[in-house]
């Protein structure tokens, strides 16, 4: 009879671990256990042939299986409904997931890329500098001395209480760094974010960005130069015609504006350039020996050219944008038109 108690005992052990994930499982344990003909009628029926002095333990062992069983099916039919509700009130639980939007990248990013990509394809690395930028990198070092007047060119934020810190108003401080820690033969470009006072219109903002290169070694020309922009012209418009009209720069000389002919096809042409097929698309020239002094290059030895352009202005350009603005608004039916952009 002993065997009777310790098989009452490994039931109650048996029911407490049991689980169940539907209502049939549930169901089938109700009646093996609590059934007409299930385990606890076995058990009690048997309990007539049990000894005298067991008969209290069996019956204590009986109750608590019995107890411990009605209390399981309770526990995993109350388990199952709730689950049952919250699968109502949220769905299927297992269903895939609703596809999640992708993003894209900003068109200014787009166009960063892209400009990278063309000039590293001729050799050029890319460099990057401070925002937050001091006098003599941002002005001075590029002969543009204190009080000289093509400083008010570009309307600077300075640092309140410290008029020898400022944000830089241009990435050819990042070409002024990398001079001073590199030595000829330099090829560069600088990407980056600048900022300048001025009023914000379709056409301007007090941020914007810009991609400047530099190119440093012996024997360089004007017409590398010329060379070079033409091949950016044709990568990124696929435009084969440029001109270059003679310009002002502090830190290039001789100095000059880069054109190219966009045409006149459409109506859209005739509003961009105003009629005459011609649009402004960057500032180039060759390095000025003063700047190359400030860096400690020998411009007895070396010779350079520079360029820089507005990647806003190019990206205006090639994704026809109207208005400049549109590109800091984060207004999301404009970025979803460049999801297909890669």
């Amino acid at each position: 009879m002993l065997k009777m108690l310790d098989k009452a005992k490994e039931l109650i052990e048996e029911v407490k671990a049991f689980n169940a994930t539907t209502k049939d499982e549930v169901e089938a344990f109700r009646i093996k256990y609590l059934g007409k003909k299930g385990v606890l009628n076995e058990l009690f029926a048997e309990f007539k042939n049990v000894e005298n002095h067991l008969k209290k333990d069996f019956g204590q062992a009986l109750n608590t299986l019995k107890n411990t069983a009605e209390n399981k099916v309770k526990e995993l039919k109350e388990a199952l409904e709730n689950a049952q509700e919250q699968k109502g009130m949220y769905g299927d639980l297992t269903r895939p997931a609703e596809p999640i939007e992708l993003g894209s990248r900003h068109p200014i990013s787009l166009v960063r890329n892209k400009i990278i990509d063309v000039f590293s394809r001729i050799g050029f690395t890319v460099s990057e500098g401070p925002e937050i930028e001091d006098d003599w990198h941002n002005f001075t070092a590029l002969n543009l001395p204190e009080y000289h007047p093509a400083r008010d060119m570009q309307d600077t934020f300075f640092i309140e209480k410290n008029p020898d810190i400022l944000l830089r108003t241009h990435t050819s401080s990042v070409q002024m760094r990398y001079m001073e820690t590199h030595k000829p033969p330099i090829r560069t470009i600088s990407p980056g974010r600048v900022f300048r006072n001025e009023d914000i219109s379709a056409r301007a903002h007090c941020i914007f960005h810009q991609v400047e290169g530099l190119y440093i070694d012996t024997d360089v020309s004007f017409a590398d130069l010329k060379q070079t922009l033409l091949y950016f012209t044709k990568e990124m418009f696929g435009k084969s015609k440029i001109r270059l009209r003679p310009s002002y720069f502090p830190f290039t000389e001789p100095s000059a504006e880069v054109d190219i002919y966009w045409g006149l096809e459409t109506e859209t042409d005739y509003r961009i350039t105003k009629g005459t097929g011609w649009l402004e698309i960057m500032g180039c020239g060759m390095v000025d020996p003063n700047v190359l002094r400030n860096a400690n290059i020998d411009p007895e030895v070396y010779s350079g050219y520079a360029f820089g352009m507005g990647i806003e202005r190019i990206a205006m350009l090639l994704y026809q944008i109207p208005d400049i603005r549109m590109f800091y608004e984060n207004d999301v039916r404009f970025l979803e038109q460049f999801k297909s952009v890669l």
